[in-house]
């Protein structure tokens, strides 16, 4: 079980990536609003795994864990957004990488939240 949060990262981006892989119809605008919240949704979730992961294995202070984990979402982020500039129909989109680093933070600040609300107030103290 200690690998567990290592492999639910892994299985959710490996579903981000088949999920960019599909060719967009033609006709497929990027201009809904639906697309925006799906960025958002991916990441959230994205980031609290990733956060989830960092806390468990690296036992560093709070605040890198927080940095870490929204960094690796939105770098994991831009490589999905070159991946889709090779996909039929589909572009590489620096708003996309914005939408995806909004719910990256909200994804570490959810983690952060549940947390809180878990943990002992000593679990929440800096690691020195």
């Amino acid at each position: 079980m200690r690998f567990l949060p290592v492999y639910a990262l892994i299985a959710w981006a490996v579903l981000i990536f088949i999920g960019s892989s599909i060719p967009n119809p033609p006709d497929a605008g990027g201009e809904d609003w639906k697309y925006e919240l799906a960025h958002i949704f991916e990441y959230t979730v994205f980031s609290a795994l990733a956060f989830w992961m960092l806390r468990d294995l690296w036992k560093a202070p709070l605040a890198a864990v927080v940095l870490a984990a929204w960094a690796i979402s939105v770098l994991y982020g831009i490589s999905d957004e070159f991946h889709q500039a090779f996909v039929p129909n589909r572009d590489a989109s620096w708003f996309d990488v914005g939408m995806d680093a909004i719910g990256a933070a909200l994804g570490v600040g959810v983690a952060l939240l549940v947390l809180k609300l878990r943990a002992p107030a000593s679990r929440l103290t800096p690691v020195d």
